[in-house]
């Protein structure tokens, strides 16, 4: 009785100490710039594939150290990458971080590279050796938008003491300081490890006059080659990760008591949650040879279900892969036409993985889309694992993607409202048959247009199942690693990794507001849906609508924008099943509740005033954050 006490106890302590600690972190992965080079690949096939082993190579680094640098090729597409988070993230933090600057970066294919700023880390990728640069002609800046009197005299005094201190420190320093106003300031200086003192020296001199001139706003960030730099009246500082220095008025650093303790306090945790991940390792490895014996009774099952392809029937069918043939690409694979000697048109999606280490997410897609059978789900025909490389074959969609359509100022004339009803009620359909219809449980996790395809008549076809996941029924949610794509992600899988239906829910609303409206979310300075509620809310429907669309009946396209919204709802249990979705589209006469708040309302509007040194800097803005992205591991 004892030792269940004792035991209780110290499980408890951990607990309260974990939360603790995670309240005092925070990985900062909003993005504060990104810039996509002008420059495309020769060869995207082996660029692609130079990016996959150099970005894997990358993440063991980073993830044990905060800093990592690789390349891979040997061609005039060979690939160089480096990344490193601030020096006051966690090691936890810093993995965060970096699997947000892998997905964004992404969204460059199929240029040979770019940059990502986030608050909490950096990444840049080239086709060239980049690792001595310090300052260059694309550095950037932003600027807060509001200003203070009196605070511009603290904050220069800062960010110079910064400036003289940090090179000698490594390349990092961080501090605080407040002036006799009572003005308080926050800075961070940081140069990659990379560069020796003298080049770390020069790359935040330069930051410090692009930040200058932010001046006397309350907030200043310098994004150069080399380093970062920030000054902000507000503290984003992480605790206990590093010693901080505090300036006095006197322009002199004292050492902060009271982040010493908390420094010892996170080792005290680390100390007690090692003793847990311990036992975690083990049961990782007992998972890892389970899988393997799942993906051996996965090849068995497919020879048994008639589902292989030899190579060489897709091989002549794709004319052996021919760049004409080739429907699209991604990060994770290529799509190409094929025709098979009985005249069927097929869909062949090339993996770039070798078959000798193919992963979970090849197995997991053919898994879930060989169980699910549905006229609103695209038909899984069979696949080839034998070959040289790793190939799942589909029905060919002549129409390919809805994207295609709706983003494009000329086809999506194409596509009237009729047309555009039936793909949203057609893609409802098919996620209700997965939620609850089909033999298990599956979240499809990534619905976006682009895997939306359309059949001949424009009939929708809900695609690409490689994030899917099965669902027990006597499970509340899913804990698993974020994965999906940038803006159709709903708020708390992406802050908890907390997966339900209502996640595809979200993504399913902010699908429909972009069928609507033409839109695509993810390219809007202010996203679609906090736009469309507030002009909803404001009776102001028209300016919703895609104007090249012709409206005969204005409360028919009003219902499907109020579902719309109520399945963007901030939180979850407002937010209707799929089947309550297939209802209100289908009976009209079912009354609809009002919809709340979408997420990031509150960011609606706030915004940033940014400035540049550079006329290439606004491509940032213009730049797609629609890589979907899986597990840590670029797709």
């Amino acid at each position: 009785m004892a030792d269940d006490l004792s035991h209780g106890r110290f499980l408890l302590l951990v607990v309260i100490m974990v939360h603790i600690g995670v309240a005092l972190s925070n990985p900062r992965t909003n993005v504060v710039a990104v810039y996509c080079t002008k420059s495309r690949a020769h060869n995207m096939t082996t660029y692609l594939a130079n990016f996959v082993q150099a970005t894997r190579a990358l993440t063991a680094q980073l993830t044990t150290t905060g800093f990592g640098l690789a390349a891979a090729g040997t061609t005039d597409d060979k690939f160089y990458t480096l990344s490193q988070c601030m020096g006051d993230l966690s090691m936890q933090d810093c993995a965060t971080c970096f699997a947000q600057l892998k997905a964004i970066q992404s969204g460059c294919f199929p240029s040979t590279g770019g940059r990502v700023y986030l608050d909490g880390c950096f990444l840049r990728s080239e086709n060239y050796s980049f690792f001595s640069e310090a300052v260059s002609n694309i550095d950037m800046k932003v600027c807060g938008s509001t200003t203070r009197d009196g605070y511009e005299a603290v904050a220069r005094g800062l960010v110079s003491n910064l400036v003289e201190w940090a090179p000698g420190n490594g390349g990092y320093g961080r501090a605080s300081s407040t002036g006799e106003g009572g003005d308080r300031v926050y800075g961070l200086a940081n140069c990659w490890r990379i560069l020796d003192e003298e080049s770390c020296s020069a790359c935040l001199k330069k930051a410090a006059a692009a930040v200058f001139s932010c001046l006397p706003t309350t907030e200043g960030r310098a994004m150069n080659a080399g380093c970062f730099l920030r000054y902000s009246d507000q503290n984003f500082l992480n605790e206990g990760h590093d010693m901080p220095i505090e300036i006095n008025n006197m322009g002199e650093m004292v050492q902060s008591f009271g982040t010493l303790a908390a420094g010892i306090f996170v080792l005290a945790v680390a100390i007690i949650v090692g003793v847990i991940l311990a036992k975690s390792i083990q049961e990782r490895r007992t998972a890892i040879k389970n899988t393997g014996m799942q993906h051996d009774e996965m090849d068995a099952s497919l020879f048994k279900r008639s589902l292989n392809f030899k190579y060489s029937t897709l091989q002549k069918a794709t004319g052996s892969f021919r760049e004409s043939n080739k429907l699209g690409q991604g990060g994770f694979g290529e799509v190409y036409k094929g025709t098979l000697l009985d005249g069927r048109e097929i869909a062949v999606k090339r993996l770039f993985m070798n078959p000798k280490n193919r992963g979970s997410d090849i197995y997991n897609e053919m898994n879930v889309i060989s169980r699910a059978q549905h006229k609103n789900l695209v038909r899984f025909l069979g696949c080839c694992l034998s070959g040289t490389d790793s190939l799942l074959v589909y029905e060919y969609l002549p129409n390919k993607s809805l994207d295609r359509f709706l983003f494009d100022s000329i086809r999506k004339k194409e596509i009237d409202w009729k047309k555009r009803l039936e793909i949203i009620v057609g893609t409802a359909e098919g996620l209700k048959y997965l939620h609850t219809e089909c033999e298990v449980r599956i979240i499809h996790r990534d619905i976006k247009a682009s895997n939306i395809l359309l059949d001949v008549r424009l009939r929708p076809k809900i695609a690409d199942f490689g994030l899917a996941r099965f669902f027990s029924g006597d499970k509340t949610h899913i804990s698993t690693a974020i994965a999906g794509t940038l803006g159709y992600m709903a708020p708390e899988y992406v802050a908890h990794g907390q997966l339900t239906e209502k996640a595809d829910v979200y993504s399913f609303g902010v699908l429909v507001l972009e069928i609507i409206s033409g839109k695509q979310n993810n390219r809007s300075v202010d996203t679609l849906v906090p736009t469309s509620w507030k002009l909803f809310m404001s009776d102001a429907i028209m300016r919703i609508v895609d104007p090249s669309m012709s409206i005969m009946d204005l409360a028919e396209v009003t219902r499907v924008i109020h579902i719309g919204l109520l399945c963007t709802q901030e939180s979850p249990s407002l937010r209707p099943c799929m089947a309550e979705v297939v209802d209100y589209l289908s009976k009209q006469t079912v009354q609809l509740p009002s919809p709340t708040k979408p997420p990031f309302m509150d960011e609606l509007g706030a915004g940033s005033c940014s400035t540049s040194e550079s006329p290439e800097v606004p491509l940032k803005l213009s730049v797609s954050y629609s890589q979907s992205y899986n597990d840590l591991e670029p797709r």
